[in-house]
């Protein structure tokens, strides 16, 4: 399926990237497509794009800190967070507040953070970050505080752009070589 061509990213656009050390996902609607499934004894599926999984394994390789931040307890986000290697804090009902303790813990300045959210519970930690950013299926309501806008919707490629425009900025573009190490 052919994506939409973007212009080249602004200087200041690269400038915000090239300073981001610890970059934080949003998962549902950000990570996933925003569905719940959920079964009749309780348990519940989300689906993962692995290309957004490997974008963040990069990220890792390129020395940048990656958390999952989300308001629902999930396990199956959880599991995902532990199979890439990343953080994953669940049942946040403060975002951040924990994005602030997450950036203060590794010594970073909010310019330092960035954010990717796609709805109302992330507009705090969005308005905060030092580079903010959507899937191309985020609320409206939260668009005039983002920095950037991925042409991929939720859990369908959007992470991995965002995290491909990270490593663009700080001149990690990954290699094949590269890729074939990392994590999906």
């Amino acid at each position: 399926m052919p994506t939409a061509s973007r212009p080249a990213p602004s200087t200041e656009l690269l400038a915000r990237a090239a300073r981001i050390r610890l970059a934080c996902f949003d998962v549902d609607g950000t990570l996933t497509d925003g569905r719940l499934y959920i079964a009749g004894d309780g348990t519940e599926t989300k689906a993962f794009h692995v290309h957004d999984g490997l974008g963040l394994s990069l990220l890792k390789r390129a020395g940048i800190a990656v958390a999952f931040v989300t308001a629902r307890t999930s396990p199956a986000a959880e599991i995902r967070a532990r199979d890439l290697g990343v953080e994953a804090h669940t049942g946040i009902k403060d975002k951040l507040a924990c994005v602030d303790g997450l950036r203060e813990r590794l010594g970073l300045s909010r310019e330092e953070v960035a954010f990717m959210g796609d709805d109302l519970t992330d507009l705090a930690v969005l308005s905060a970050a030092g580079l903010a950013a959507a899937p191309a299926d985020a609320q409206p309501a939260i668009l005039g505080h983002v920095h950037w806008q991925s042409l991929h919707r939720g859990g369908a490629g959007a992470a991995r752009e965002f995290c491909d425009l990270l490593l663009v900025a700080r001149g990690d573009a990954a290699s094949d070589g590269d890729a074939a190490g990392a994590r999906q």
